[in-house]
């Protein structure tokens, strides 16, 4: 655990420094309050110094979003300068949004927030999180300090666990956890529910359980039985807790592996994250597949791991074809060299907002985005 270090009072003083993101501690830190600038706050976060909030809570919330205002102006300042050059390719845009995003959560996170060791926040309007906290963290320890912005998301993530996600296959919420990917494209949820299953439902294998959806979804199907994977603490705990409040703890089993369970099963499903890339922080591995590990794990693993007459079920976004970050013709001879052919294929175009967005920065890849059901088997 390392530790931020700030002087207050004439002393030199530390805490606890505590970030998902996976963010370093700030070398430098100063004290900021109700009376600081929100230019002067804007200047001392792009140098990398942390403003350890002393003021009002509330008013710190205005300052993270005054800071965000003159981000995004600097941005669009940014990309008017450059209008008169060649246009960028997607994957130029890809990379230089990424850089961006990357850029500003950096920016955003020098607003630091103090904790007690109980999990309250010693500043004023301050607001209950001792629950939010309990779930993302576990029991308290001792005093420390976190960016305003994680708190944030913090809570987003408490009110999500809260009430739910409502998921039209089940009929029925999943509860996601702080970390957890929550199931809002729902869109590969139905490709699950629709697909036809195949002679054989006897057994299933859910590769990256998550928060469990699909293998509740498989379950209410009539698969006998699902045995769920995962590497992530929180994952399997998320899944459990959801399996549980949907009844269905007598078929689906949970099991902390790497990729695959022993055995072999009728359906293999697996949802990798859709877009090779590393990781900037936690949450981002449901997101980005360093070297596309698991993708490429789970095409290379799974012929073993089928029953006679089995099917593998991929579940892919081509989001990263249009992005030029891999090619159809990759994909397609990763799934030839493990043994494997393709039965058919299901397509869905996702509904979420930023395929409609027309000012999002990726928007030309993500209206062409197609989401897919490829069921694999043996060759």
């Amino acid at each position: 655990m390392t530790r931020i270090e700030w002087v207050e009072g004439g002393e030199t003083r530390s805490a606890l420094w505590r970030s998902e993101s996976g963010w370093p501690a700030p070398k430098k830190a100063v004290i900021a309050d109700d009376t600081m600038a929100a230019d002067t706050a804007y200047r001392l976060a792009l140098d990398g110094t942390a403003l350890l909030w002393r003021g009002d809570f509330q008013n710190a919330r205005q300052l993270v979003q005054a800071l965000a205002r003159r981000i995004d102006h600097k941005g669009s300042r940014a990309k008017r300068g450059k209008a008169t050059k060649a246009a960028a390719t997607l994957t130029e845009s890809f990379h230089r949004h990424r850089l961006a995003q990357l850029q500003r959560a950096r920016t955003l996170a020098m607003l630091v927030i103090p904790f007690d060791a109980d999990y309250t926040i010693p500043l004023r309007r301050a607001p209950d999180v001792r629950q939010a906290c309990n779930e993302a963290y576990g029991a308290a320890t001792e005093p420390f300090v976190i960016s305003l912005r994680e708190l944030l998301g913090l809570i987003g993530a408490h009110e999500w666990r809260s009430k739910g996600v409502h998921i039209p296959a089940l009929d029925a919420r999943i509860h996601p956890w702080y970390g957890v990917f929550s199931p809002v494209r729902g869109e590969y949820v139905e490709l699950v529910a629709q697909a036809a299953l195949p002679f054989k439902t006897g057994l299933a294998f859910d590769i990256g359980a998550g928060t469990g959806v699909l293998s509740a979804v498989l379950a209410r199907r009539g698969l006998q039985r699902v045995v769920a994977t995962d590497m992530d603490e929180r994952a399997l705990g998320c899944a459990r807790e959801n399996i549980e409040r949907l009844g269905l703890a007598s078929q689906v089993e949970l099991v902390k592996a790497d990729l695959f369970p022993e055995g072999q099963a009728d359906i293999v499903v697996c949802n990798p994250p859709w877009l090779p890339g590393k990781p900037s922080s936690a949450i981002e591995y449901a997101i980005y597949d360093p070297d596309s590990r698991m993708l490429r794990g789970f095409l290379g693993g799974v012929k073993a791991h089928l029953a006679p007459g089995g099917e593998g079920w991929l579940i892919l976004s081509d989001l990263a074809e249009h992005l030029g970050l891999r090619s159809r013709e990759q994909l397609t001879g990763w799934i030839a060299a493990a043994g494997l052919v393709v039965a058919s294929r299901h397509d869905v175009r996702p509904t979420h907002s930023k395929a409609l967005d027309a000012d999002d920065p990726l928007h030309a890849a993500r209206s062409r985005e197609v989401t897919s059901l490829w069921r694999l088997r043996a060759a």
